[in-house]
């Protein structure tokens, strides 16, 4: 008797979106290995913001049908399409299309953020003759859409391999893009170095977990661990170690404390439009991973497991606000203001409540708009040689640099001002409606001293960003021999991203009344 074969099948509807835009990258890497050079970028542009915005459409199409059956499990229950992973995947695709308008930006002598020649050895006569020449690389697009791809597979993954694999996915590109840097070469490499080495703790930590949770459910996929922590009456020390050592990976992916150490190094050194993607789009998919490891598998260990992220909240939150506080360079203390929100965010995701869910994607969705515009801010200010001929050289990122910029430039500093307020979580700005809903779901969970130590952290965060405030618009700049500054003129794509970031933090602030609810439609994990 002869077997007969069974076709898969396989839901590509809600596989779509990742399909997009996994497949502008592969088509881009065909681009950049047999299109002429000349035409690379445009062919490559359309791609990438072709892609991103095809997945947002995709995205878009399938709302209605997972608000009415809350979702669907894809490939035998590797991937779990379901509402929040839907959400994820729409935020992390919209805020990829934003980022990569900052990171097409050039200048108007056709510079952009990258080097002429990743691999030349920095200041040798290689990497000069790439510049004179005009080179660019352009193989940084496909490089954002796997990135990009991982993450929208990483939130939605039903098995621990498939969450390994997309984290890989997700970073790979990422270590190579931080180390591109056109200018201070050696900072953007020690950088790249750096995150490299830390993401492969990481992932090994992550691996190590995985297995220990293997031994203890005799499975990889997270309903049947789910399973098996129910069926739990005492303490299995597999299945502690392997839950802890999880989390460790994630933990390191979202910058909380203490596995937070590259998040400075990385932020000031990469180059600034790939800060903004990584600090935003990475910060999303992991914490959506988070949520769903906590959400799904985690609630039989409130007494086991979530001691340890109580602390880790905590720890973040102040950490985070006093290391920023002494900062003199602006990357450094957006990077360690990230810290201190991913601590805000923790918040939120160990509330264990419905409202836990919505609240961690509204807070996301927030914070990414405000971290890339912020981002493209820092990208347009740049120092200015006092000499003749005021060369514009790199990046104006200490704080005395940026003494009476406001005046200078009003609009581009008042929209900096504005993330810098929806950071601190000031009324009327989507920061204040983030934080008050991950506080509210803590405190609907119980963990009411967790939200005043957020409270707290939250009110020491003003100083170091009305500190810039007044900096940009009441401090008048050095003496005249100092270096000064100047925003530089672009093709207009950054400035578009600012204007869209600042449209939607003020508009979330204002009116987040039919965001909160949709989200609250989906809010609600598969088994």
């Amino acid at each position: 008797m002869t077997a007969q074969f069974v076709a898969p099948e396989i839901a590509w509807a809600q596989l779509l979106p990742v399909i997009l835009v996994l497949g502008a990258g592969v088509v881009g890497v065909l681009v950049e290995a047999f299109a002429p050079q000349r035409l690379r970028r445009p062919l490559q542009l359309v791609l990438a913001l072709g892609g991103t915005a095809a997945a947002i459409v995709a995205v878009a199409a399938l709302w209605p049908q997972t608000v009415a059956d809350g979702g669907t499990v894809v490939l035998g229950g590797s991937m779990v399409l379901d509402g929040p992973a839907l959400a994820l995947q729409g935020v992390v695709a919209a805020l990829g299309l934003v980022g990569l308008l900052v990171i097409a930006d050039r200048t108007e002598t056709g510079e952009d953020a990258f080097a002429p020649s990743a691999a030349a050895v920095p200041g040798s006569d290689y990497e000069e003759v790439a510049r004179r020449r005009g080179l660019a690389q352009t193989e940084i697009f496909p490089l954002v859409l796997f990135s990009l791809g991982g993450m929208m597979i990483f939130p939605a993954a039903g098995d621990l391999l498939t969450l390994f694999v997309a984290l890989e996915v997700l970073s790979l590109p990422l270590y190579l893009l931080a180390g591109m840097a056109r200018r201070r070469r050696l900072l953007s490499q020690e950088a790249s170095l750096k995150y490299f080495m830390l993401g492969a703790f990481a992932s090994a930590f992550f691996l190590f977990g995985a297995a220990l949770l293997y031994g203890f459910a005799g499975s990889v996929r997270l309903s049947d661990i789910t399973v098996a922590v129910g069926s739990v009456t005492g303490l299995d020390p597999l299945l502690i170690a392997g839950s802890v050592l999880v989390l460790v990976g994630l933990l390191f992916k979202v910058g909380a404390v203490p596995f937070h150490a590259w998040t400075p190094d990385v932020y000031q050194g990469s180059p600034t439009p790939i800060t903004g993607f990584m600090a935003a789009c990475t910060k999303i998919a992991a914490f959506g991973a988070m949520l769903r490891l906590v959400y799904v598998v985690m609630p039989g260990l409130e007494w086991d497991v979530m001691p340890v992220l109580w602390g880790v909240a905590a720890l973040t939150m102040v950490v985070g606000t006093v290391a920023a506080i002494v900062q003199t360079d602006v990357k450094r203390m957006l990077g360690y203001s990230s810290v201190a929100h991913a601590g805000f965010i923790l918040v939120g995701v160990v509330a264990l409540t419905q409202s836990g869910i919505t609240s961690v994607l509204f807070y996301l969705l927030v914070y990414g708009l405000a971290t890339i515009g912020a981002f493209a801010v820092v990208a347009l200010v740049r120092e200015v040689n006092a000499g003749p001929g005021g060369a514009v050289v790199a990046e104006a990122t200490h704080l005395s640099q940026w003494a009476g910029l406001g005046r200078r430039h009003p609009v581009l500093a008042g929209s900096f001002v504005l993330f810098l307020l929806s950071f601190a979580g000031i009324p009327l700005t989507a920061g204040f409606i983030g934080k008050f809903t991950v506080f509210s779901a803590a405190v609907e969970g119980g963990l009411w001293w967790l939200v005043v130590v957020g409270v707290l952290a939250s009110a020491a965060a003003v100083f170091f960003y009305v500190r810039l405030v007044v900096l940009m618009f009441f401090t008048e700049p050095a003496g005249p021999d100092a270096p000064t500054t100047t925003v530089v003129r672009t093709d207009g794509l950054s400035q578009v991203a600012i204007g869209v970031a600042a449209v939607a933090t003020v508009a979330l602030g204002v009116v987040p009344g039919p965001v909160l609810d949709a989200l609250g439609d989906v809010a609600v994990f598969i088994p």
